[in-house]
């Protein structure tokens, strides 16, 4: 198993060059390999109880700073043919551009290293936790738990179907005016007549049902279960509504009643 060892604050040799670098201010390109080299050898001298493997890694790019720096302080002879100059062009590339490409690199990763600790610190000061269920802290209680829209639907459509309608000799055209709160008392009053309990169909009972009628009915109903003074329950799926008259709150009576 690779252990990763730290030494001091330096992870590495590129890393304790990048530190003199950037101590010195100066361009990674334009590195003065002399006063580097000396700068990195009084590092590894002042460096107490190096492990093995960390050790051979700060000396191997010791000899390689020993060795660039070499290379720059020896003069460069005159070319005496052709053959010479292609190779002095070889020879003349710049000793330290192997080390600056290195160099650039793992300052590139060590940029995105940094980048994604951020990351990691900021993602750790978030929390997640499952979803709980929070059903019993509900207070109050849904007055049309179990009716969906599509029950209303049928409802409607049944009082449709079931409506009992005679065709008059002759019909007079009038709009009839129907208000919601009107009606709401009307079915309140229905209801309390009822021993307060009385079903949906009980509400449509008239010698002439119209569509402004069975709306202004459901209307009235929902109205009436929003203020709390009915409740809806059915029996089975499809079945005609119940409506009770909701009970008395404690230390009063329901509003409206």
């Amino acid at each position: 198993m690779d252990v990763k060892i730290k030494l001091d604050m330096f992870e590495g040799p590129l890393d304790l060059l990048l530190h003199l670098i950037d101590k010195s201010e100066v361009d990674v390109t334009e590195i003065p390999i002399a006063r580097i080299t000396d700068q990195y050898m009084k590092m590894l001298s002042a460096m107490q109880q190096l492990e093995l493997d960390v050790a051979s890694e700060f000396l191997v790019m010791a000899a390689t700073l020993l060795a660039i720096k070499s290379r720059m302080l020896l003069p460069k002879a005159e070319p005496a043919d052709l053959s010479d100059m292609l190779l002095d062009e070889e020879e003349g590339m710049d000793p330290r551009e192997e080390l600056v490409q290195r160099l650039l690199e793992y300052k590139r990763y060590k940029r995105l290293s940094d980048a994604l600790r951020e990351r990691e610190e900021a993602r750790g000061q978030v929390y997640t936790r499952m979803p709980m269920d929070l059903t019993s802290y509900a207070k109050e209680e849904n007055p049309l738990d179990g009716v969906t829209p599509d029950d209303l639907l049928q409802y409607f459509a049944d009082a449709l179907a079931n409506q009992e309608e005679t065709e008059p000799e002759f019909a007079e055209m009038s709009r009839e005016e129907i208000s919601v709160s009107d009606r709401m008392e009307e079915i309140a009053a229905e209801v309390l007549n009822h021993g307060g309990h009385l079903r949906f169909s009980q509400l449509l009972r008239w010698n002439r049902l119209t569509k402004e009628r069975v709306v202004t009915t459901f209307l009235a109903v929902l109205e009436l279960m929003k203020t709390r003074r009915v409740r809806i329950r059915q029996n089975r799926l499809f079945d005609d509504m119940d409506i009770e008259a909701a009970l008395p709150e404690k230390g009063g009576e329901a509003s409206g009643w």
